[in-house]
């Protein structure tokens, strides 16, 4: 029997964001006891937990088949890894930094000094579309230390916040990429293995639309239907239900989260009621 086999980080955001989606996908995962691997208890699905910069070279071995990773590492060390889905978390950026009081006015400043990164190959391939270059020192951790110690003039690291960059005294002045978690594929995927894919792939479609939508129930005189009708984002149509008061009618439909407040107003300006909105637990199409 096949079974699929996924990396996730090991510790961290990443991780806990990763537990979260497979759960919600339905699927039961158990690392009570800090295992390396772990087999899912209702689907065919083997799970690594490993070092997030580890992850790329797995894919690209083949050991595992598909992971979930940010892309900002799929740029530095796995560019011929194809990603299957984007997952809308773990949002960061990959960012040039320099000391507070460096005068920068632009990219040109920086060509030719010294810049400390975890990320070399992103760097190099970055200043070099720029038609600079850069001498880089490569650190695996504690990046925005380097310029306060005297071993760098910038870095390039990931910023979500800014606030481990503010204390170090450092400010973003240019961003080099923007990242999110993906679900990533091996190459050597087996046609078999795909196959479990393509339905962990439909389970995690189905919760990532939950995410970004709300079930909407409004009141609404019957005269007032097909307009309203037209506010609405909806699948296909609306569902209309008669309420026992004549005249009215309910009527439930799916509205976007990143929309959600300027089409609330529009509903209540058209003649909706007694606006209702739920979360969507699944959402399959």
């Amino acid at each position: 029997m096949s079974i699929l086999k996924i990396a996730i980080q090991k510790s961290g955001r990443l991780y806990d964001d990763s537990i979260q989606l497979l759960k919600d996908s339905g699927i039961s995962v158990y690392n009570g006891n800090d295992q390396l691997k772990v087999t899912a208890s209702n689907f065919p699905l083997e799970v690594y937990f490993l070092r997030n910069s580890d992850i790329p070279q797995y894919l690209i071995d083949g050991v595992v088949d598909v992971a979930i990773v940010g892309d900002n590492l799929l740029v530095e060390k796995g560019k011929n890894i194809s990603v299957a889905e984007r997952l809308g978390f773990s949002k960061c950026k990959v960012s040039v930094a320099v000391p507070k009081s460096f005068s920068y006015s632009s990219l040109k400043d920086l060509d030719g000094l010294r810049i400390a990164t975890s990320y070399p190959n992103t760097v190099t391939d970055y200043f070099s579309s720029k038609g600079m270059s850069v001498d880089i020192h490569q650190i695996s951790g504690s990046v925005e230390i380097a310029p306060n110690i005297g071993l760098s003039d910038a870095i390039v690291d990931i910023v979500s916040s800014g606030s481990t960059l503010f204390k170090n005294g450092l400010k973003e002045v240019e961003v080099i990429l923007k990242s999110e978690a993906v679900l990533a594929v091996s190459p050597e995927i087996t046609t078999e293995t795909k196959a479990l894919l393509d339905k962990l792939q439909f389970r995690i479609q189905a919760v990532l639309r939950s995410r970004k939508s709300k079930y909407i129930l409004m009141n609404v005189p019957n005269e007032k239907i097909d307009s309203i009708t037209k506010i609405l984002p909806v699948l296909k149509s609306p569902t209309v239900m008669p309420l026992s008061e004549k005249g009215w009618s309910s009527l439930h439909s799916v509205i976007d989260e990143d929309t959600f407040w300027e089409v609330i107003d529009q509903l209540k300006e058209a003649g909706a009621e007694g606006i209702l909105v739920c979360p969507i637990e699944k959402m399959v199409l």
